[in-house]
Order: structure tokens, then sequence, then C-alpha cells
């Protein structure tokens, strides 16, 4: 069974979800705050793409593994960041805003990313790995943008619809990514019990790095807690669903071997991010 008929209706949801939580203050926070946003976007587009480079490259990954851990890095931010950042005490105005402007870029900067490594792996390794890159972008703009499109005009036209809605899929959205983890588990179980030593360390570093870059830069800019707290919850959050889909996508990869960095990363992700959220609280009460 192709795990994309699974992934893909989870990923129509999650972004018309995000469209649901999008509003005027989500596009506002962009002129509020120009220099959190454009350095949120910063870490998200440019810095964590180059940590999971460096890491696959330095840890000498196999081929389908290297493109996997950059293509998790390449996605946008996942919706349960702002989640994430609600329970940090964040800024979740500035998280839905990272999210959608993130969702939105990355329809463009994930093809010439993912163009880039594929020629570079293939020059490297002697394997040759084919990127359709017009498929990838079209891929991108139906299963990504047109559904946060729909969200956010079915919120304009019928918002107290939409609240219902948005609260029902606001919990069956996380369940349905864990179920996708357990199916894709199941079919790939030897494989990913094999290299998972590997690959747990390489999601663990991108993710660990992508937290403390996060930080770095947040503390370099002079941000208040909030919105620290946010970009490094944004910068360490990635829509695991979307890699997923273009990895098994028969018009792209159409290669689960490339989605496992992204379901180990998935699982990995959620542990460590709750635990810098209980840290955070933790240190609070005291």
């Amino acid at each position: 069974m192709n795990t994309i008929w699974i992934v893909m209706p989870i990923l129509i949801v999650l972004m018309f979800l995000l469209g649901i939580d999008l509003n005027k203050k989500a596009f506002t926070d962009i002129a509020r705050k120009p220099k959190a946003v454009l350095f949120g976007m910063l870490g998200q587009l440019v810095v964590l793409p180059t940590i999971a480079f460096l890491v696959a490259w330095i840890l000498n990954l196999p081929p389908v593994y290297f493109m996997g851990l950059v293509l998790i890095a390449c996605c946008p931010g996942g919706s349960s960041s702002n989640v994430f950042s609600m329970l940090a005490k964040g800024d979740v105005a500035l998280s839905v805003t990272l999210t959608a402007l993130s969702s939105v870029i990355t329809l463009f900067t994930i093809p010439v990313i993912m163009k880039f490594v594929s020629g570079w792996v293939s020059d490297i390794s002697g394997t040759e790995i084919h990127l359709p890159v017009a498929k990838l972008l079209m891929q991108n703009i139906v299963l990504v943008f047109v559904p946060m499109l729909a969200g956010y005009a079915f919120k304009h036209y019928f918002p107290n619809g939409a609240a219902k809605v948005g609260k029902v899929l606001g919990k069956v959205a996380f369940p349905a990514l864990m179920l996708l983890a357990l199916v894709f588990f199941l079919q790939y179980t030897e494989e990913i019990v094999v290299n998972f030593a590997v690959l747990g360390v390489a999601a663990a570093l991108l993710i660990i790095l992508a937290l403390l870059a996060g930080s770095l830069l947040s503390r370099l800019c002079g941000f208040g807690k909030d919105i620290r707290r946010t970009i490094v919850i944004e910068v360490g959050m990635q829509n695991a669903a979307q890699a997923i889909a273009i990895a098994v996508s028969p018009f792209i990869f159409n290669s689960g071997e490339v989605a496992i960095p992204a379901i180990i990363y998935a699982l990995l992700m959620n542990v460590i991010l709750l635990t810098y959220v209980y840290a955070i609280r933790l240190r609070e009460r005291r």
C-alpha cells in the first residue's frame, strides 16, 4: 500500500486547519513585527536546511537518507507549532504568521534546494537521483496552498462554522499524524529498526541544533522571551506530513526510504519539543 493515500488527506486537513487559524492579526504581524518575522523566516528557510545538509554530510548518510533529512528541513513549520507556542507562553499570533508564510514561501524554495541537493548527492555518490521540479511545485500547490486558502475562505464566509470545524480538526490532527507514523513504521519496520541508530542521531542533532540556532538568532536580535520561544519552536518544528507526501508521491520520489528520516524526525520532534516546553514551565514555576 502506498502511504500517499494516507498522508495526502492528513496533509490537506492540516493545511485547511492552518487556513482557519489565519486572521487579520497574522497578517498585521508582518508589519507590526517585521524583524521577528524576517529572522524567523531566516532561521527556517536558510539556517535549518544548512544544518540538515551539514549533519547528513558529516554522518555520511546514504543518498536516500541524505535527501530525506534535508527534505524535512526544507519543509515549512508544522501547524502543531502554534499549539506548542501557546504551551510555552510564546507569541501565538507570530507563530501562525511564520507557519503561514513559510508554507507559501517553501512552495518555491523546496524545489530549488532539493534540486541542488539531488545534484550534489548524485555527483558524490554516483547514484542518479531525478527530481521533477515542476511536479513537485504543482503537488505542493495542490496539497498545501489550495487547502490553506480554502480554510481561510471558509473562515471568512462562515466564521461560526469554521470555529466548530477548527475545534474538531484541532483534536484529530495530531492523532492522525501519529496514525500515519504507525502505519509507516509497520510497513518499513525492518529498515527503520536497522537504521534507527544513525537516523535517530541525525534527526535528534537536526532538532537540537535547530533549537539552539533559533535561540542564538533570537538572542542576537535582542527579542523578548515570548518572541524568542516562538522562533525556537518554529525553527525546530517542521511539517513532517508534507515531507512524507513528497517522498512517497508517485509523481516525485516514490520512495518510502526517503520518507523514513521524516517519520523518525516527527517522533523525536514531539518528544524534544515537549521537553523544551516542560523545562520552560518548570523554570517559571520556580
